[in-house]
């Protein structure tokens, strides 16, 4: 079997830490990068990078956790993960985003419980993340503390599921629920097993990728304990599949957890069939089930991430007949009214610049499609 990347293990050449603070979650929370300071010790970073930096400060928030940035390439601004965590001033150029696309907030029927379908909810349990992904769909709510999770609040949501039978299927997410300590999860868990009528907790995590030492046996212990749990996880690129995060999977699959995983379609990212085939096949290497591939979302300042619907269609379309049947993700569109397959049951038809879509219900949904100006991003 092809070996993983052993990046991200240890501590970079002439990085001030040891190895055990290196593998130390804790310590990588703490010493996340905030400042272009704290972002040139790790890559050279650019004038525009510098400049967004400063720029989005008090708009779209900064973090990247050590780990992370050890996967980035020092001298190419164009290295797949340094676009993804770093700022750009080309997210200020998106007059078409929106801060809500999903229109999430309308579907709360309490704070931070977002509930589309009749049977299941996303249950935002907090605001924090290991660090902040430039195309995060919850960006206007990641690291604003208006957002935040009080243990009153977690307990209002809990009624309003207690009250609510048709609810089998918790989804946490948020931010990130991994961000809990060991002690607060279980409670949080423990809360929902007891509730009847909740059959099945996912979580929603990005720490097998962007902080797997996370992921320790200590906490596969504890999430053992509330079965069944499902996991998915949500790798973009080849060179995220390191050691370290294969490590991290084998732990949760070898505590009885599915792990599966949901990519976003980026422009200059993964959004080419080679990009795309590594990246299945690396994850199920990994025991971790490619599941869906998004169309990016109409979110502010993501115009310069966006794909046409066309090229994602393409990438899927090559995929069959060249790698496993498992392996090749479901490419859907989120949309106010649910997911949506992109492909001949989904796609109802083109008109103009959009994409017109039928939900689950039957409604119709009407998405903007980027014009397709090749395979690189600026």
């Amino acid at each position: 079997m092809k070996p993983f990347s052993t990046r991200g293990s240890t501590p970079p050449p002439g990085f001030d830490c040891t190895p055990d603070q290196w593998s130390d979650p804790s310590w990588q929370m703490r010493n996340r990068i905030r400042t272009v300071d704290d972002l040139a010790r790790f890559v050279t970073p650019t004038d525009d990078e510098v400049r967004a930096v400063g720029a989005l400060a008090e708009r779209f928030r900064f973090v990247i956790t050590p780990y992370y940035a050890s996967l980035m390439d020092a001298d190419d601004p164009s290295c797949p993960m340094r676009r993804q965590v770093v700022p750009r001033m080309a997210e200020l150029d998106d007059p078409a985003g929106l801060a809500d696309p999903l229109s999430e907030v309308e579907h709360s029927p309490v704070k931070n419980v977002v509930r589309v379908y009749p049977d299941r909810i996303a249950f935002c349990v907090n605001n924090e993340c290991a660090l902040y992904c430039r195309y995060c769909l919850r960006k206007r709510m990641v690291g604003e503390p208006e957002w935040a999770m009080k243990k009153r609040e977690l307990g209002v949501a809990l009624e309003w599921i207690r009250a609510t039978p048709e609810i089998r299927d918790v989804l946490l997410t948020g931010g990130d629920p991994l961000v809990y300590g060991d002690d607060r999860l279980d409670w949080l868990l423990g809360e929902l097993r007891s509730i009847p009528h909740v059959d099945i907790i996912r979580l929603g995590t990005r720490l097998p990728v962007t902080l797997p030492f996370r992921v320790t046996e200590a906490l596969c212990a504890m999430l053992e304990r509330h079965h069944p749990i499902w996991v998915n996880t949500h790798f973009n690129h080849p060179a995220e599949l390191t050691e370290a995060a294969a490590a991290a999977c084998d732990r949760l699959t070898r505590a009885g957890i599915p792990v599966g995983n949901q990519s976003v379609l980026l422009r200059g990212i993964n959004d080419d069939v080679t990009t795309m085939k590594a990246l299945c096949e690396g994850l199920v290497r990994m025991r971790v089930r490619p599941y869906y591939c998004y169309q990016a979302q109409m979110l502010e300042g993501t115009a310069h991430f966006r794909v046409p619907v066309e090229r994602g269609l393409e990438i899927m379309r090559a995929l069959r007949g060249r790698t496993s049947g498992f392996a090749i993700p479901l490419y859907v569109l989120d949309t106010p009214y649910g997911k949506v397959p992109l492909g001949p049951d989904g796609l109802r038809q083109r008109d103009g610049d959009d994409v017109v879509v039928e939900a689950w219900d039957g409604r119709l949904w009407r998405e903007p499609n980027p014009v397709d100006d090749g395979p690189e991003g600026t």
